[in-house]
């Protein structure tokens, strides 16, 4: 068990295919430029074919493969010009050079790509290890309770969000964090340290929930007053905090203007978590401020907690149709955490049609 990071190879049929198409597509430019020139009267020209071989190779193959699309090219044009003469005439060397010089051109490009891509990956590997080092995994077990998270990010490659989640194993019971900061990019993965931080520390020191979400709330304000800038001054943090006490078969939850959590048991029922009082999300208190409060739930044995992101519950299908995680689930029964989150992200991937535009954090704890 543990978390799978999203966003990263997702290759689906229609992809494979495309990739395949290109791959051969410089062969399928020379020989059509090959077969043009030679089944028609001298001539007739098969440049045009000729030229986008090696254009085509630059963006997707290796500088190597753009050289040998553009040798080939000319050897097509020597090939099919000896069915006339052993003499090349003005117009055939001027065909050649033209297929050459275009070739040196797509040497260039291929190198600008290949450097642009290198950037690229290297400022993706940054990112991924920013995302790891702010969203550790989880163990498989903490405090005798199974665990699984998984963080699927919208769009292919990209690893920073504002989506959050932690489990931390307390004197008070297992406690759990998921969020969703608002914004993107460094300044929500900055505010993403802040919650976590905030909350490891938080879990271990004080008695009660409520205490953790002041500790939160206050660790944003000191954040945002640090910070400059109009987003983060502005910025908020919806969350929904859980707490599985020792010994007991039950569970409290606070939420902060958060979707949510939902409750499978073992014989299929789901029961969502709602507040009995709505409360604003983290950083907003100077819009207002009320006592925070837990609500508690029966979490008998082998039922299952359910925590997620608006990823989830936001995700609409070609009519705009929203999933509904509480009535997919209703019903159905799963082995563990982890084939629970594989279901979810398979059928939110289906659902969208692979055109998720929200990142999705989910967190699911199992009472064995």
């Amino acid at each position: 068990m543990g978390q799978r990071r999203g966003g990263r190879h997702r290759y689906t049929a229609d992809t494979v295919g495309v990739r395949a198409f290109l791959r051969l597509l410089p062969v399928l430019l020379i020989l059509g430029g090959a077969l043009y020139e030679y089944l028609t009267p001298s001539g007739f020209a098969g440049s045009p074919l000729f030229s986008a071989a090696p254009l085509v190779a630059a963006p997707f193959f290796s500088l190597g493969s753009t050289i040998l699309a553009g040798v080939g090219s000319i050897a097509a044009i020597v090939a099919v010009h000896l069915r006339y003469t052993n003499v090349f005439h003005p117009d055939v060397i001027t065909e050649m050079v033209t297929v050459a010089t275009v070739c040196v051109l797509a040497c260039f490009i291929n190198r600008i790509v290949r450097r642009g891509d290198e950037q690229l990956a290297s400022a993706r590997q940054i990112a991924e290890a920013a995302q790891f080092a702010v969203l550790p995994e989880p163990a498989g077990r903490i405090g005798g309770l199974a665990i699984a998270a998984r963080y699927e990010a919208a769009q292919a490659g990209a690893f920073i969000g504002g989506d959050l989640y932690a489990v931390q194993d307390t004197p008070h019971g297992v406690r759990l964090v998921v969020g969703d900061v608002r914004g993107k990019g460094m300044g929500a993965v900055a505010a993403v340290a802040v919650v976590i931080g905030a909350f490891r520390e938080a879990a271990e020191q004080e008695g009660s929930l409520e205490a953790v979400a002041q500790r939160l709330e206050r660790a944003l304000a000191r954040e945002g007053t640090r910070r400059r800038g109009v987003d983060d001054y502005e910025g908020f943090t919806t969350a929904v905090l859980a707490e599985l006490p020792h010994g007991l078969d039950l569970v409290r939850v606070l939420n902060r203007g958060h979707p949510d959590p939902i409750l499978l048991h073992d014989d299929g029922t789901v029961r969502v978590l709602g507040p009995d009082e709505a409360a604003l999300p983290l950083g907003m208190s100077e819009l207002g401020s009320w006592p925070d409060r837990a609500t508690e739930a029966e979490f008998p044995p082998a039922a299952t907690l359910l925590l997620y992101t608006d990823g989830l519950s936001e995700a609409r299908d070609e009519q705009g149709v929203f999933y509904d995680p509480a009535a997919r689930l209703t019903g159905r029964i799963f082995p563990g955490p982890d084939a629970l989150l594989s279901a979810l992200v398979d059928e939110v991937r289906e659902h969208t049609g692979g055109g998720a535009t929200d990142d999705m954090a989910l967190l699911a704890v199992r009472r064995p």
